[in-house]
């Protein structure tokens, strides 16, 4: 019966996806594919990481996976009631602060040297291209495309649902003034109509200066695709230099050699944000582990880490806070120093703030 069902539910997704091909994007073509080409990991169509990544460990079948994502969930795998999260007017905080506030998961806005960032915002519900699937957790209040600021700097790491959001980056259009991503991502803001000549798209080691920022575009260990054919734009972390401090901006990874890599070519940072959630040992390569995070922010050489992509929406099987539970336990054992503000909270990010373990106590 589960094979039947499994085969029902790939049968009707692809059937959907087809149907809704504007929120599918784009595949790179032209001078961009040529473009991409001519890039060192890019072999065959797709590219590919720095070391040997499976998409699943070693002795695992992707159906066996399949089933247990869907029928193996921890009971708390969501919150039973809704998460905290302040109410934070962005459009008022002065731009002469250096802040940080998270919106759940991979989304959060920065302000750095008096330039408005948004990183990775998905603000439609959903983490997945269906109506109804991968939903958003009940919150408190839930942050909107409306509620932004105008955007000097949309930053989007790779193009998976649960970082690329078409209908968030629709109604966010006209006040993006510049894009950064990964190579190949830019076929879709093309597609979504975006000007060209205000979307960068980098390869690992490129840098781009805009205005008193610099931006460099640095290797995760990751894979993209929104389409059935996986790989075919690059996975990006980012390096974001001012001058007076510099942030690295993790996308997703799981762990890898390149994190040493980044921290001694580019380090020492003053905060590392890092992926911590929706991890399982079955896809240990692909995202890091909590005690992982801990040890890629101390190659990165961070003198802070914010821990992300967790306590919003369930791509996982564990318990919603069991990220939050284990990365700060293994801070506290290695006594490195993690932030994890409650969503909604502003952060500054050259002064000192006030932290609470804010998920103790909701079921």
């Amino acid at each position: 019966m589960y094979i039947l069902l499994a085969l029902i539910l790939i049968i009707g997704v692809a059937v959907y996806l087809l149907s809704r091909s504007e929120q599918m994007g784009s595949l790179a073509s032209g001078d961009r594919l040529k473009r991409m080409e001519h890039t060192a990991t890019f072999k065959n169509g797709v590219y590919d990481n720095l070391e040997v990544t499976p998409a699943m460990k070693e002795g695992v079948s992707t159906f066996s996976v399949f089933m247990q994502f869907f029928f193996g969930k921890d009971k708390r795998n969501a919150p039973s009631k809704p998460l905290p999260v302040d109410i934070t007017d962005l459009k008022s905080i002065p731009l002469s602060e250096n802040v940080y506030v998270w919106f759940g998961h991979s989304s959060y806005y920065l302000q750095l040297d008096g330039k408005r960032i948004l990183v990775d915002p998905v603000f439609s519900g959903h983490a997945s291209p269906i109506p109804g699937s991968v939903s958003a957790f009940n919150m408190t209040h839930q942050y909107t495309a409306e509620e932004m600021p105008d955007i000097d700097i949309l930053v989007i790491t790779h193009d998976h649902w649960d970082h690329l959001d078409y209908p968030t980056i629709k109604k966010l259009k006209p006040r993006v003034k510049d894009v950064i991503t990964s190579i190949g991502v830019g076929a879709h803001f093309d597609k979504w109509g975006y000007p060209t000549e205000h979307v960068h798209e980098l390869y690992w080691g490129e840098s781009l200066d805009l205005d008193s920022l610099k931006f460099t575009a640095t290797p995760g260990r990751h894979f993209s695709g929104r389409w059935l054919k996986r790989n075919t734009s690059l996975w990006s972390s980012f390096v974001v230099q001012t001058d007076s401090m510099k942030l690295f901006i993790g996308g997703d990874s799981g762990y890898g050699k390149h994190f040493k890599a980044i921290g001694e070519q580019y380090g020492p940072f003053d905060v590392a944000i890092l992926e911590n959630g929706q991890y399982n040992e079955n896809w240990k390569y692909i995202h890091l582990m909590p005690e992982e995070a801990i040890t890629a922010a101390q190659e990165l050489q961070t003198k802070n880490l914010i821990p992300v992509h967790n306590s919003k929406f369930p791509l996982a099987n564990h318990a919603w806070d069991e990220p939050l539970i284990r990365i700060s336990k293994e801070a506290k054992d290695k006594n490195f120093p993690i932030w994890t503000p409650k969503m909604g909270q502003i952060i500054y990010l050259d002064k000192p703030n006030e932290l609470k373990e804010w998920w103790i106590g909701v079921d």
